[in-house]
């Protein structure tokens, strides 16, 4: 039985509509890397903005508040194994623009150490094209969706939240 888990996760986009990501692996298995958004976990107590606001600041250095984050803009659970344990991850994901900048991953804990070597801004075109996994896998149309002048406030006070297409399995 997969351990449940709540998290919160950031589309961290920059002024020219590229996302933010990190490459990893799974420690059992460090041969199969993926791509992924910025956040994590949430703490006990933890409200999702609050937890994507601490997740980004300690995984790219930026100092964001959870009012920044504004509303939610997608969720989804992700069924996946990392590190010998198998995960049901109920997500939040917040839309976050913000001008590119140097990251700074001093604040990675022990397991993102081992276990993420590089990170980089990717477009909707080479999300498209990447030889990798990117999760989660609705990316791309998510991405298009959010950037599209039809997108509109997404993000933003009172936007509606857009459900994920059910559980996928990592």
């Amino acid at each position: 039985m997969p351990l449940r888990r709540s998290a919160a996760r950031v589309i961290l986009v920059d002024e020219a509509d590229r996302v933010l990501l990190f490459r990893g692996w799974d420690p059992v298995t460090p041969e199969v890397r993926y791509w992924f958004t910025v956040g994590g976990g949430l703490r006990d107590g933890e409200s999702a903005a609050e937890g994507a606001a601490r997740e980004v600041a300690e995984e790219t250095g930026l100092a964001v508040t959870p009012a920044d984050l504004g509303a939610p803009v997608w969720r989804d659970v992700a069924e996946f194994p990392f590190d010998g344990h198998r995960y049901r991850q109920e997500q939040v994901f917040f839309l976050l623009r913000a001008p590119a900048f140097e990251i700074d991953t001093a604040g990675f804990d022990p397991v993102e150490r081992r276990s993420i070597d590089t990170h980089r801004w990717w477009t909707v075109t080479e999300l498209v094209a990447a030889d990798e996994p990117v999760y989660p896998r609705d990316l791309p149309e998510l991405m298009a969706r959010l950037l599209s002048p039809a997108g509109g406030e997404i993000g933003g006070a009172g936007a509606a939240v857009a459900d994920g297409k059910g559980i996928h399995s990592c």
